[in-house]
């Protein structure tokens, strides 16, 4: 808005620039008719507003206002105006009013950012103490002899996102998957059928850190010999890739052997059981079997 005010005012500098160059060569009987003429149409101007005020927009204010302010009050008075001598003073004052205020305005409002050696402290303490809630933090700066409020640490900890002292220091299932996921595995058999109409069932295995899917194979029979054939087939891949493994997570399928938890366990990865019709709790790997299936086996013959 003001930088729209500042280009009008501008444009009627100029304008009116130009306007006196041309007064220039003209004589003073041509100016006195000129201003004749100007103030009989102000004069017509006021007929046909009648009660109606004429409006002005801030850029005209200000130009009327510096240019009419050297002029004396009482002669500002007898200058013909499309508004009383008084507005025009009015509005000099507000522009003076404005310019100072303009000028003593400071670069920042309101109180000074906190120092970055502070907020960096406190962060510090909140990561490394995660029981530890604002205020406490703010009674160990004050030990420290840092001198700041408890409402601000309490503002730098929001800006960090840090969450508040007793959900910082409780752990959910999902923050236990996530930073558990590199010693996670977990398996299924997904069935499908082929276009004879035989049903296959494919053994497969994905990593909870990469999300990486590992298929061992798959076969229409899946006999316990061949589950434990594939369970040799994941220490021989995870040996080879070297990724260390601790848990593998597989539902209760009667399709998996004695033998195949007894090899897992010899290679030093435990096997845990999900609940009866609890598919949440081998979720990725249900999630990624179920986009399998979306978008790729109902979309392909085989």
């Amino acid at each position: 808005m003001m930088a729209i005010v500042l280009l009008r005012l501008a444009y009627l500098t100029m304008a009116n620039a130009f306007a006196m160059v041309r007064l220039l060569p003209m004589s003073d009987r041509d100016k006195d008719v000129e201003i004749l003429a100007l103030r009989h149409q102000i004069t017509v101007l006021e007929r046909r507003l009648g009660n109606h005020r004429a409006r002005f927009t801030p850029s005209d204010r200000a130009f009327l206002a510096a240019l009419l302010h050297r002029l004396p009050p009482g002669m500002i008075r007898r200058v013909m105006l499309a508004v009383r001598p008084d507005t025009v003073l009015r509005w000099h004052r507000d522009l003076v009013a404005r310019r100072h205020a303009a000028a003593s305005r400071p670069e920042r409002s309101g109180r000074p950012r906190t120092a970055r050696s502070i907020r960096l402290l406190v962060l510090r303490l909140a990561r490394e103490n995660p029981g530890w809630g604002y205020r406490r933090i703010h009674g160990e700066l004050l030990v420290l002899e840092i001198k700041v409020a408890a409402s601000t640490v309490w503002e730098i900890l929001q800006e960090a996102g840090i969450n508040p002292a007793p959900e910082r220091a409780s752990s959910t299932r999902a923050d236990f998957q996530r930073s558990q996921a590199g010693a996670l595995l977990a398996c299924d058999f997904p069935e499908t059928v082929t276009l004879s109409g035989a049903r296959l069932y494919v053994f497969a295995v994905i990593e909870h850190a990469s999300r990486r899917i590992r298929i061992l194979g798959a076969t229409a029979h899946p006999a316990a010999s061949w589950v434990t054939q594939a369970a040799k087939n994941i220490v021989m891949d995870l040996g080879e890739a070297g990724y260390r493994a601790r848990f593998l997570i597989r539902d209760r399928d009667g399709k998996y052997p004695a033998l195949f938890d007894a090899i897992l366990a010899d290679a030093g990865i435990e096997v845990v059981l999900s609940g009866v019709q609890m598919p949440g709790m081998n979720s990725i790997m249900e999630r990624r079997v179920q986009t399998c299936r979306h978008e790729l086996l109902d979309r392909t013959l085989i």
